[in-house]
């Protein structure tokens, strides 16, 4: 079994031609070929058998180089920015959202307020998706090296959540623009939830990373 796994290191050694991080990689996939190994020991299995199961599982080292070089044309800043500009979006278009309910008497605006305001418990959930599919996105695309980019989009994009969430509390932004949403437990509810925010996107990054093996 011991030969398979060097059969298939070398093989994905080539293909990775020269990668930069050729060295990572291979010894990313030699812990997972090695704790899969472990799967078969005492067993009676041909070693065609696992060879196959392993190819299955992992892909081929020629399909395995590809989706590494792929990779290369993902560049960090790029991914950072197109997260920190969606949650802009959601901020931007929420004040705006707030200030044309408040400030004029334009009747769809104010059924959209309506609308989204009677479901408080869906939006939240779908923030929460947002952070999840943040992690997601940096664990699936970088692999052991987003952990820091990761951590980084996360602080970027977080700021003008908690600008608005203080302006709010310290009652400079009208507490009166946000009813029937700012009751004091759905306050607390928003506050434990911003305090959630960095584990879920944590997890999604651990998410992303195992299924880019």
């Amino acid at each position: 079994m011991i030969q398979l796994k060097i059969e298939f290191l070398t093989q994905l050694s080539r293909h990775l031609g020269k990668h930069p991080d050729k060295e990572q990689i291979l010894a990313e996939y030699d812990s997972h070929i090695t704790e899969m190994l472990a799967e078969y020991s005492g067993m009676q299995i041909e070693d065609a058998d696992i060879s196959t199961d392993i190819y299955s599982r992992l892909g081929t080292p020629e399909e395995i180089a590809d989706s590494w070089r792929e990779e290369l044309s993902t560049t960090p800043m790029k991914t950072q920015w197109v997260f920190i500009l969606a949650n802009l979006v959601f901020f931007v278009g929420g004040t705006i959202l707030t200030l044309v309910h408040n400030l004029f008497d334009i009747p769809f605006i104010d059924i959209a307020w309506k609308s989204i305001t009677s479901i408080p418990a869906l939006i939240i959930l779908l923030y929460l998706f947002f952070w999840a599919l943040l992690g997601y996105e940096i664990g699936k695309g970088f692999g052991h090296k987003g952990r820091r980019l990761m951590k980084k989009t996360f602080i970027l994009s977080i700021v003008p959540n908690i600008i608005l969430m203080n302006l709010t509390l310290f009652r400079l932004i009208p507490h009166d623009w946000f009813q029937p949403l700012l009751s004091p437990p759905f306050i607390l509810i928003c506050i434990l939830f911003t305090a959630l925010l960095y584990p879920i996107c944590w997890i999604g990054y651990r998410w992303g990373k195992k299924a880019s093996i």
